[in-house]
């Protein structure tokens, strides 16, 4: 339960409403990119690719710039399992970013299918593997590109970092549109679980749907791990893989710096008392401190 004492505050339920609205924004603007207006011709265009492309990263770098100082700006299931591996959000409070996440698709979603004739619905952007590639070959493009996505979140908003420049925000939508450009033909470029969630749930098309979780999820806890515990580890990482907690019989955690044997053997160690620990949420962060993303 200690977990969960940190959601129970105003400013994680402005975060979590902040992360529904996002995401509502965001697969409405980005959706309604992909419906073709010229359907009911006689021989209507293909769809514009780069149109599409574009739509989906500039709308999402302008709803990072928006919300970033809020929610973290997540906007994206995979981006928030990130988040949890890498220790940046606590699980319970993951929990309810996707939930919000996937809300806010459905509904985006839900609008675009009222304000979109029948006749031009088509689809409504529901993200499907292309019949000439197999189910395999789409959850690798789908892990692979949202892979591009999240490493490009953390490369972009990592505070350790003094050479960075420019917005943050523009810099993930960039990566979003690249992502686009090159998977849509392969797989309609989800990069987003909310996103294909949500005019999938609208159209009740859930074709190849697990490949948009388990692709993009793996890809961005992929990204993570790589970038936070291979390229850019944190200094006191270090430190804090060598503590070791033992429990007494009084009910007392015993901190033991594991590399300092001498202190081991003498029984130089710390003692935390439980009811004060819990007071502090190692995960309790302000919206400011969670890593601005998509």
């Amino acid at each position: 339960m200690a977990a969960f004492k940190g959601i129970w505050t105003k400013d994680f339920w402005r975060a979590v409403s902040g992360e529904y609205l996002a995401t509502l924004i965001f697969v409405l603007l980005g959706l309604g990119s992909t419906i073709n207006w010229a359907a009911g011709e006689e021989k209507p265009p293909p769809a514009d690719l780069v149109l599409i492309s574009l739509c989906f990263g500039l709308s999402i770098a302008t709803m990072v710039q928006c919300f970033g100082h809020i929610s973290g700006g997540h906007i994206n299931p995979a981006v928030t399992a990130a988040m949890v591996v890498t220790r940046k959000l606590s699980l319970a409070k993951a929990v309810f970013y996707v939930a919000a996440q996937c809300l806010g698709a459905v509904t985006g979603a839900g609008i675009l299918y009222l304000v979109t004739p029948a006749a031009l619905r088509g689809s409504l952007g529901v993200t499907t593997v292309k019949s000439d590639i197999s189910l395999g070959h789409g959850f690798l493009v789908e892990l692979l590109i949202t892979f591009e996505l999240v490493f490009t979140v953390f490369a972009t908003c990592d505070p350790k970092r003094t050479d960075l420049g420019g917005s943050a925000g523009l810099a993930i939508g960039f990566a979003v549109a690249i992502g686009h450009l090159f998977g849509i033909p392969f797989t309609g470029a989800s990069m987003n679980p909310a996103r294909s969630f949500g005019p999938a749930m609208v159209m009740l098309n859930f074709q190849d749907h697990w490949v948009y979780w388990v692709g993009p999820i793996l890809g961005g806890i992929l990204a993570a791990g790589l970038y936070e515990y291979l390229y850019c580890p944190d200094p006191d990482m270090k430190k804090t893989l060598k503590r070791v907690f033992k429990k007494d019989p009084s009910g007392k955690y015993r901190e033991v710096e594991a590399a300092d044997e001498v202190a081991v053997k003498t029984g130089s160690i710390h003692t935390v008392d439980l009811e004060k620990a819990e007071k502090k949420d190692p995960f309790h962060e302000s919206p400011g401190e969670v890593l601005s993303s998509v």
